[in-house]
């Protein structure tokens, strides 16, 4: 929800294959909430005034956020008539930024981004003169319990999520996985009346955003660089062994091999 209490769910991650992932679950964040009691029960068990949902970590969303508001107070004195430029102090809604993640990577259920955490080293004894606080809340099922637990269809959704993930990873084809998901949260009551009444919807919202190659082929795209970063951080700890046995130093070493003083280092103390 924005400061004027209406609400505000968007995108925010530009990475490539979660494209699609992310754009199901946004748009079926935003059917889920589409009823104005259920965003009332999850904005009251916020407690926030803007929400933003994402499926990636983003450690910029403070940025996102600054600008966002910087937009929004321009508006809000546009629209009042406010006089910025007088004598006179002025009172603006009290802004929060709190942003659903239900990515994949391992996050704890809350997360504090600052903006000053973005900007270059000033130097000593100064500070920025701006600042941006983001919560970043963990939504993926078994995280956040007490919030899940204040808002039922959040805690719904969560596990409509987690079960169409599951149901992926046992091969099945998406098709497949979606009306596992949908057969079986109907029998469990979970998201019961959006499923039975929009059926059609949401298999089609998710058939039409899911590009199970594309996804498929950028898992295999980060496995093999996973691989390939530790067979090459492997291949540089042999060759540190073989100097530090012939008694150079961690600068000597860094000279030779063309790395940073600092990496040769991290990888000597974990030798």
């Amino acid at each position: 929800m924005s400061m004027t209490r209406k609400v505000n769910i968007v995108n925010v991650d530009d990475s490539e294959y979660p494209t699609a992932d992310r754009e199901y679950k946004d748009r079926l964040f935003r059917l889920v909430f589409s009823n104005k009691e259920d965003l009332l029960s999850l904005y009251n068990a916020v407690s926030g005034t803007e929400y933003e949902h994402q499926s990636t970590y983003n450690p910029n969303m403070p940025m996102r956020g600054l600008l966002y508001y910087a937009k929004l107070y321009e508006k809000i004195i546009a629209r009042n008539n406010i006089n910025i430029y007088g004598s006179s102090a002025k009172t603006f809604p009290f802004p929060q930024h709190i942003v659903f993640y239900n990515g994949t990577d391992s996050q704890p259920d809350r997360t504090v981004l600052r903006l000053s955490d973005l900007f270059e080293k000033g130097g000593e004894g100064r500070t920025p003169a701006l600042e941006c606080t983001t919560v970043m809340l963990n939504i993926n099922y078994g995280h956040n319990r007490e919030l899940m637990e204040k808002c039922r269809r959040l805690k719904e959704y969560a596990i409509f999520v987690d079960r169409v993930r599951k149901n992926l990873e046992t091969k099945k084809s998406l098709e497949e996985a979606i009306m596992q998901t949908i057969d079986d949260c109907i029998r469990d009551e979970i998201l019961k009346d959006i499923l039975i009444q929009q059926k059609a919807e949401v298999v089609q919202m998710i058939l039409e955003t899911f590009d199970q190659e594309k996804y498929e082929k950028a898992v295999k795209n980060e496995a093999f660089e996973d691989g390939y970063q530790a067979g090459k951080e492997a291949v540089l700890m042999e060759k540190i062994k073989k100097k530090l046995a012939r008694g150079k130093t961690a600068e000597e070493i860094a000279q030779d091999l063309e790395e940073s003083k600092e990496t040769i280092q991290e990888i000597i103390d974990r030798i």
